[in-house]
């Protein structure tokens, strides 16, 4: 009885989640997190603690203006959780208390990190702390240069640390609003030294803690680097130079059309970037061009890598899809790149993950088109992938929103952060075999 009451590491992360989730949003209802000193209601408590813990960005309230010091030391708190994974974060106070990490808390880590293997978990999750802290402290420090001189000491140095944790674990949460309210980065679209250190710590948080460990044990020798982290360094470098050209080539008229050249650039960049899957904006997404909000959205599905504190269907599962889609048409059998073949469970894999992302994509932005009926079919569109790839960008429909709608944005980034699949591995019932095994038949595919 014992045996069958006992947990699965996949089921214990997506019930530690939900206990945040609600313990968040628990708190920053109450009083002492916002600035007026009345309640929160308590959905949209629920929503900007979802947000925070699933480190997305999609908020009811400005966070500067709504929330109290108090209110925004609990939103980052759940952000830093949400990005390194509540186990890693649990982990760093048994590294400092000195205990030792059983068997069973490394098989949470290794579910946790996205890693395949157990060994070397627990030196990938050291090196996952210790390159947290350096990129958030220095990242701070660079905009806590440009913040300082327009907020003051204090609020600069505050809103340097918010803006560092908030980038580095890609969930887009800021408190420019003390400028003016919802702005984001758009009073900072000329600032080099804020725009590139926000790019490089969306980037190096979103590469995934798995290539992290690959780069400190092969520095520099592409080469050596492990079939993982060759397709996630190549393709998000790709990626995003393929989507600064685009929105260079579709804004410079449009949403970048007041800007210099090199802002123009910078921006392009930015743009690039952040929907993978920070959050952040320097333009309004409702002045951009309607293909420029598409490139967005496929930005946003495509997400960053896994075991990182990005969403989306994750780079390798794109790739994985594009190599599928090459051996299909050219009839060969097997999936290769960079002289290696992937396993043959990496297809179906990334089939299942694109057929469980586009359903809940599907499903959910009908039911915010019947609950929103003034809303554009992009619009509802833009939001569920913004909330299910955890990504934050919105088009105004997260702070009109009823509490049908919120409930559904919550599902989706709750959905998004840990895995669809993998939260419906944590509640079905595992290793079933089949008692009757049916005659094949041949259907008609395509």
């Amino acid at each position: 009885m014992r045996k069958n009451m006992s947990l699965q590491p996949v089921q214990i992360l997506a019930i530690g989640f939900g206990l945040i989730i609600f313990i968040g949003g628990l708190i920053l209802s109450t009083p002492l997190c916002s600035r007026s000193g009345d309640w929160t209601p308590f959905i949209n408590g629920l929503l900007t603690s979802t947000s925070a813990t699933c480190v997305t960005g999609l908020a009811t309230y400005d966070t500067y203006t709504h929330f109290n010091f108090f209110g925004q030391l609990i939103i980052i708190l759940l952000i830093q959780i949400g990005g390194l994974g509540f186990m890693g974060f649990a982990m760093s106070f048994s590294f400092i208390s000195g205990n030792k990490i059983t068997l069973f808390q490394r098989t949470l880590l290794m579910e946790s990190l996205g890693s395949n293997h157990v060994g070397g978990v627990v030196r990938m999750i050291k090196r996952m702390l210790l390159g947290t802290a350096i990129f958030e402290i220095v990242g701070a420090l660079l905009m806590s240069l440009v913040f300082v001189p327009k907020l003051g000491v204090f609020n600069g140095i505050w809103s340097g640390i918010f803006t560092s944790i908030s980038a580095f674990c890609n969930a887009g949460f800021d408190l420019n609003g003390q400028l003016s309210p919802g702005s984001s980065m758009t009073l900072f679209y000329n600032s080099p030294v804020v725009l590139i250190t926000i790019m490089v710590l969306i980037t190096t948080g979103g590469i995934g803690f798995i290539v992290w460990s690959d780069i400190c044990d092969h520095k520099l020798n592409f080469r050596k680097y492990a079939l993982h982290s060759k397709i996630m360094l190549s393709f998000t470098a790709l990626l995003i130079l393929v989507g600064a050209i685009l929105f260079l080539i579709m804004e410079s008229g449009h949403s970048f059309a007041n800007m210099s050249t090199g802002d123009k650039v910078l921006n392009a960049f930015f743009a690039s970037v952040t929907p993978r899957t920070a959050g952040f904006n320097t333009v309004n997404y409702i002045d951009m061009t309607t293909a420029g909000r598409f490139v967005t959205i496929i930005l946003m599905v495509i997400g960053a890598g896994t075991g990182s504190t990005g969403g989306g269907l994750k780079v390798t599962t794109f790739v994985t899809l594009i190599l599928a889609l090459y051996s299909q048409t050219k009839n060969y059998q097997d999936l290769s790149i960079f002289k290696r073949r992937l396993q043959r469970s990496a297809q179906k894999d990334a089939s299942s993950s694109f057929a469980s992302y586009a359903g809940l994509i599907i499903v959910i932005t009908f039911l915010l088109l019947m609950a929103n009926p003034g809303e554009t079919a992009e619009s509802c569109i833009f939001e569920s992938v913004s909330a299910l790839s955890t990504v934050g960008l919105t088009m105004g429909l997260t702070a009109a929103a009823g509490w049908c709608s919120k409930l559904c944005l919550i599902f989706l980034m709750y959905m998004g952060r840990l895995g669809s699949i993998a939260v419906a591995m944590a509640f079905i019932k595992k290793n079933v075999i089949p008692k009757i095994s049916y005659p094949e038949e041949k259907i008609t595919i395509g």
